[in-house]
């Protein structure tokens, strides 16, 4: 697979064009061991790509090119970076020129995260998980349980409440409340 994505290439990264060394990225959710599902590129864009490193946001200006690769895995990838630094002003325009048919673009979009999802965030604006811990940041009467919450009060493992995201579960002195999220943090 080496030689054959080399010669797809020529040698030269498909996202920015630098002949430094090259990296097999597969691009998934597909299937790694098809050519057509992987990309020839400099470690530099790979580092940036799988979180090693922060995004140089100018480096990514090369996509302009890459945008009109024949291999829709490029493009796949190109996408998902523009996506990434959509808070960019260029990358707008980019996306807007971008051609994808209908399968590429499902591609693009699998496996990123849904825009729409319940986001669960504490009164810092740090993003909640299932099984997180959190301290309470102010006392809290329980209703129907006689007592009161008090400042400071850890609360592990906290369960999200799936269509509510400013209510989060836990368990205080052995009993299961719900609990406001912007009186917790993380």
């Amino acid at each position: 697979m080496d030689r054959e994505l080399e010669k797809r290439s020529n040698g030269n990264c498909e996202l920015c064009n630098l002949s430094e060394e090259l990296v097999i990225l597969p691009v998934s959710p597909k299937n790694s061991s098809l050519i057509e599902n992987c990309i020839h590129i400099c470690t530099n864009c790979n580092a940036q790509i799988t979180g090693e490193t922060d995004y140089i946001n100018n480096h990514w200006r090369c996509l302009n090119d890459s945008i009109w690769s024949e291999v829709d895995a490029v493009k796949v990838v190109a996408w998902r970076v523009l996506n990434e630094l959509k808070s960019e002003g260029w990358t707008s325009d980019l996306m807007d020129m971008m051609y994808l048919d209908e399968a590429t673009e499902a591609w693009a979009k699998e496996g990123l995260p849904d825009e729409d999802a319940i986001k669960h965030v504490d009164s810092n604006g740090v993003q909640l998980q299932s099984g997180d811990s959190v301290v309470l940041i102010k006392d809290l009467k329980v209703k129907g349980g006689n007592f009161t919450a008090k400042r400071g009060t850890h609360v592990r493992n906290i369960v999200l409440v799936h269509d509510n995201a400013n209510h989060i579960e836990g368990k205080v002195e052995d009993q299961r409340v719900v609990i406001l999220t912007q009186y917790v943090k993380k």
